[in-house]
């Protein structure tokens, strides 16, 4: 993940012992020493260096050895000024240059996509890692020479795990400028609601759900734009207005299906059944959710099956016994048309 790493935006913990030298000296030989020098040239480079660092630290260190202390990102890069040599003579700047970095940070252009559903009525979104954090759609700063599709489908795949490579269009996206960053989102049409998804990074997405564009609120003058459900939505809202305006001029594709192919649902509405045409629908919700966001991140995957797949799964939520209640569709209806037969 390109920049902002969710691991990086925790607080130090107060628990664990500190990172020893061998491992310091590991991580300085690993992302500093041995990289080419013009990654070394300015210190935004360097600072950039430093979070990877510190992403392998709190994703590999940490989790193979729960005795070391979890660091925020700030308190990381001043134990490394401080024991890396070649930082060492900077140190007394590094309130400065961490100061610097951040400003830095929120000039870099972001990339990313709007995933929609096959009726274009829902969106994708991930929620970040810590506490508190926001919903978004998959996107991700990018790296030095990168190209925003190369971007795009980058930080989609690391953030869902689902590679949309060849639906991405050049010339379909939408482009805000929030702040003084450049936000670009590709819109990706033809990806099903029942595609398994789950992030291939850890510790940065703590949940991936499908929402209804509907549901969200507008761009707003507020600080934090929220849903009607509460959801804050700050990197949401403002792609709004323009995602409806492309919806409006590209109409979705219907499959239409043959008469004598036709599905048919039968609806209860107690006692009486009614029949009617039905559309294939799938459950739109949450499709991957961390087991425990502050702590494991093992994902837990909700019992969406995988397009194709035959594997079943069990329902666990409320009310799981009205849901997996199926009516014998082929018997009832071959009765109904005996009795017409008979009419």
């Amino acid at each position: 993940m390109a920049m902002a790493g969710g691991g990086g935006l925790n607080r130090s913990s107060s628990r664990g012992q500190m990172p020893p030298q061998e491992l310091l000296d590991d991580l300085c030989s690993r992302f500093l020493l041995n990289v080419p020098k013009e990654e070394l040239e300015s210190f935004e480079r360097i600072l950039f260096l430093l979070e990877q660092a510190h992403w392998f630290y709190e994703d590999n260190s940490v989790e193979h050895n729960p005795n070391l202390k979890s660091l925020s990102f700030k308190d990381f890069t001043s134990l490394m000024f401080k024991s890396c040599t070649a930082l060492r003579p900077y140190i007394a700047h590094l309130d400065d240059i961490y100061k610097d970095f951040n400003n830095y940070k929120f000039r870099v252009p972001v990339s990313g996509a709007i995933i929609l559903d096959d009726t274009y009525e829902r969106c994708l979104l991930v929620k970040g890692w810590k506490a508190g954090a926001s919903w978004s759609f998959p996107r991700g700063k990018r790296n030095k020479d990168e190209e925003d599709h190369t971007c795009a489908v980058r930080e989609v795949l690391e953030e869902t795990g689902c590679d949309v490579s060849t639906l991405l269009n050049l010339d379909d996206y939408i482009e805000v400028s929030i702040g003084q960053q450049k936000v670009r989102l590709y819109i990706i049409t033809g990806v099903k609601r029942d595609t398994v998804f789950a992030p291939q990074t850890k510790k940065e997405i703590s949940e991936i759900s499908w929402h209804r564009i509907d549901d969200l609120l507008p761009a707003s003058d507020d600080a934090v734009s929220r849903g009607v459900n509460g959801m804050k939505l700050y990197m949401v809202a403002p792609f709004l207005t323009g995602l409806k305006a492309w919806i409006a001029t590209h109409p979705p594709v219907l499959y239409q299906k043959s008469e004598a192919s036709a599905r048919v649902e039968l609806v209860v509405c107690s006692p009486i059944i009614f029949i009617r045409r039905r559309i294939t629908w799938h459950w739109a919700g949450t499709v991957w959710k961390a087991k425990n966001s502050s702590s494991s991140g093992a994902p837990v995957e909700n019992p969406v099956a995988r397009a194709g797949s035959d594997a079943q799964h069990v329902d666990n939520r409320p009310g799981r016994s009205f849901r997996n209640f199926r009516f014998d569709t082929a018997s009832i209806l071959q009765s109904m048309e005996a009795s017409f037969l008979r009419s």
